[in-house]
């Protein structure tokens, strides 16, 4: 339960350090293209992969899961789920599972898309 309760704070920062920066870019980028949701993935995933990098190489035995999972599973997690999505896709990689990799993104990337048009077809359906 302890676990749960870390990871729920940490995304509740995540998130609204998200917001913060979707309406950072709106304001001073526009909403013509979403330039937030692309600058709150790559800066996510460049996060992640710098945690992830310095949890396996650099911190030793001094950090406990709880802090991996507040950082990693909150805090990212609640920034930017690509992140997570994105560290998925390059240890399946880097294990040599490129077949598996390709997989993973090909298949997250069009079932994602194609459960949000299912989505708002079932709510326009429902509406109308």
């Amino acid at each position: 339960m302890k676990a749960y309760l870390i990871v729920f704070l940490g995304a509740g920062i995540g998130g609204a350090l998200r917001h913060g920066v979707n309406v950072g870019c709106a304001r001073y980028c526009g909403t013509a293209l979403p330039y937030g949701t692309l600058m709150v993935n790559i800066v996510g995933s460049f996060l992640m992969g710098a945690l992830a990098g310095w949890l396996a190489f650099k911190a030793g035995e001094g950090w406990s899961q709880p802090l991996r999972l507040f950082l990693t599973t909150g805090i990212l997690g609640g920034f930017t789920t690509f992140s997570a999505f994105s560290l998925d896709a390059v240890l399946l990689w880097e294990r040599g599972q490129m077949g598996e990799a390709l997989g993973y993104v090909t298949v997250s990337v069009l079932l994602s898309i194609a459960g949000l048009v299912a989505g708002l077809m079932l709510v326009r359906q429902l509406a109308g």
